[in-house]
């Protein structure tokens, strides 16, 4: 009876869709039903027209209708889960998905779903490759190509067979075609950085003459794969890698650094000079520079590369970002008392993050978007609790959404809650404490002075730090 409903429903909205594109072709629609949804809304974006937000009706599902449509990559996230997909003229692509097994139980139904649900089995396979990677680095250069061109042929074998069955747009056959070409370039980019190590990069130059030749086909300008993740893999692993020449050639055989300031302005240097188009241009040099203001000690380097990048940069959101971004971060170093906010505990009341350190603390923000990551880290602050009973664990939620989903992740994990919060105004949280990934780990002493701004949970010198506040503290 339940997979009767859901064939019911996505008939009935497939329908719906079949008869408003044939009636107007100029229009898309975009649709479907969420099991166990994180929030109550999906986002649709491209990167040159936008980002749509689409809310869940009571039932969990939505309908999207988009007029004017750019043909081409899009993708659409949910609860920091996303997906690329390919939109183009009359499609009415449905989809069906559970959160709790994203990628495996996304399937496309309707007009442009078999070119969707080919590039789903193909990001997947992507996946079970970038696991191996570890492996294949190890391979000595020769046998490294051997294997890679292998790999890259079976691939283009798969595409023609589905070509051959399913007849398809230019565009689509184009995305799919560079995604095994750019995945392949990406691999040979990547490669030395595993294969020689810090220690002996230097030697990159005794690579086989052909091992680069494949440089002679790519396009670092392709704005219609902008949104192909594998393409801007291999655009920062490409100019992470030409970048290397100037680090070496004065003949020094020093370890590499990856936060030298030196490489990282040739990057931004190379990034200019070797582009045209703006928003692919804007996008690289503002993810250098953010990588390096988050993970540089050196406050005078970080201003060094900021003025740089604002020199280059022309886009002024950007722009504006990034200024906010050293400026929060530049209060967050060691030594300086984590800033205040507002909280909201379990039963509604509303707190300051001060009133609740008057001991060794770890301030661990985290987000619901990310099964896998909170219920492991929920995990290990549980062995670290068991192990450190003088510091006290504070776990505060930074989602931007109601307050039931929070409560009801938290029921699940089944955490005490007597440790749990939730910023009350996650927005300014998460520019004030720079918050940009997964979650954000703060370990504090009892005055609320910070020992570390970007803490591991699962990394030894966690413990370490632990030990060494607790034993200063009393």
């Amino acid at each position: 009876m339940k997979l009767y409903s859901v064939i019911l429903i996505a008939i009935t909205l497939f329908i719906s869709c079949e008869n408003a594109a044939h009636k107007e072709g100029e229009y898309v629609y975009f649709g479907g039903e969420i099991i166990n949804p994180s929030n109550n809304y999906v986002t649709l974006n491209n990167r040159f027209t936008g980002t749509d937000t689409i809310y869940l009706d009571e039932n969990n599902r939505f309908l999207h209708k988009i007029s004017d449509i750019k043909p081409g990559l899009y993708s659409f996230t949910h609860g920091g889960e996303f997906q690329m997909i390919v939109l183009e003229e009359n499609d009415s692509l449905l989809f069906r998905l559970n959160t709790n097994d994203f990628d495996e139980s996304l399937v496309f139904t309707g007009q442009g779903s078999k070119k969707n649900n080919y590039l789903i089995k193909s990001f997947l396979k992507d996946e079970e490759e970038n696991k191996k990677f570890m492996k294949l680095h190890q391979l000595e250069p020769e046998a490294f190509i051997t294997h890679m061109d292998e790999l890259k042929e079976r691939k283009i074998k798969y595409l023609d067979e589905f070509l051959e069955k399913i007849p398809s747009s230019k565009i689509f056959t184009n995305i799919a075609k560079s995604s095994i070409d750019y995945n392949h370039y990406a691999y040979h980019e990547m490669y030395p950085f595993g294969y020689y190590g810090n220690n002996k990069l230097v030697h990159v130059k005794d690579l086989p003459e052909d091992f680069y030749d494949y440089r002679a086909d790519i396009d670092l300008d392709n704005e219609n794969l902008s949104e192909l993740y594998i393409y801007n893999r291999f655009l920062f692993w490409h100019f992470n890698n030409i970048a290397l020449k100037k680090y070496y050639d004065n003949g020094s055989h020093h370890a590499f650094d990856r936060m030298s300031l030196d490489y990282n302005i040739e990057k931004l240097r190379l990034i200019d000079s070797s582009l045209t188009s703006e928003p692919i241009k804007n996008y690289l040099s503002k993810h250098v520079t953010r990588d390096f203001i988050l993970n540089s000690d050196n406050q005078e380097a970080s201003v060094d590369i900021l003025d740089y990048y604002l020199e280059k940069s022309t886009n002024t959101e950007d722009k504006s970002y990034l200024k906010t971004l050293y400026l929060a971060s530049s209060k967050l170093k060691p030594g300086n008392k984590i800033p205040d906010t507002k909280l909201i505990d379990f039963d509604g009341n509303t707190l300051t993050l001060s009133s609740l350190i008057d001991k060794p603390t770890v301030v661990y923000c985290w987000s619901s978007n990310f099964k896998m990551h909170y219920r492991n880290s929920h995990y290990m602050i549980k062995n670290l609790k068991s192990q450190y009973p003088d510091v006290n664990f504070l776990a505060i939620n930074f989602n931007d959404n109601k307050m039931e989903y929070w409560k009801n992740t938290v029921k699940v994990i089944n955490y005490p809650k007597d440790n749990e919060y939730k910023f009350k105004d996650p927005s300014e949280a998460i520019e004030k404490y720079v918050i940009t990934f997964t979650h954000k780990v703060f370990i504090v002493n009892k005055k609320g002075e910070i020992i570390s701004s970007d803490a591991n949970l699962f990394g030894e010198k966690m413990k370490r730090d632990l030990h060494n506040l607790v034993s200063t503290s009393y």
